[in-house]
């Protein structure tokens, strides 16, 4: 049988709190992580366009909502891309990912299907009933994945 590499996934997104997490683990996680298949990953949340329906009253011209969905993507590559020199700063060459649709659900499935080993997040530090209104991706992943999650909060 042959032995596979290890698969760890930094799932990333604009905030400093995922950019904080990605920088630590690979200051802090550098060993393991160097023997590791690298994955960075990030979904493009999808947008509501009803707000340009109302203001167009309802015809809403197919090509904005491309330069949207294609100025969406421009940001996310760019996103992977400073991740991906942030990885290299460190001697690391990692692949990444990107999607479109719901974070929670998005990381979740890609753990799976990749078949990750630890999955490594950014905290955006919420409080309880923000977290119980506004749903939290991280705890979400913790409690749907079937892999070690590391939830790197970022310290005051």
């Amino acid at each position: 049988m042959e032995d596979q590499k290890k698969k760890v996934m930094v799932a990333i997104d604009e905030s400093e709190y995922s950019r904080y997490a990605l920088e630590w683990a690979l200051q802090n996680l550098h060993e393991s992580i160097a023997n590791k298949e690298l994955v960075v990953f990030t979904v493009q949340p999808i947008s509501d366009y009803g707000y340009l329906h109302a203001s167009s009253y309802g015809a809403t011209p197919p090509e904005l909502i491309r330069n949207i969905q294609e100025n969406q993507k421009k940001i996310a590559l760019n996103l992977l891309d400073q991740a991906k020199d942030l990885c290299n700063k460190y001697g690391i060459t990692a692949e990444t990912m990107t999607e479109v649709g719901d974070p929670k659900e998005l990381i979740c499935e890609a753990v799976d299907n990749l078949k990750i080993q630890l999955l490594v997040l950014g905290s955006h530090s919420r409080g309880a009933i923000k977290r119980a209104f506004l749903g939290s991706v991280s705890n979400h992943c913790v409690q749907s994945v079937k892999c070690p999650v590391l939830v790197v909060k970022k310290s005051a």
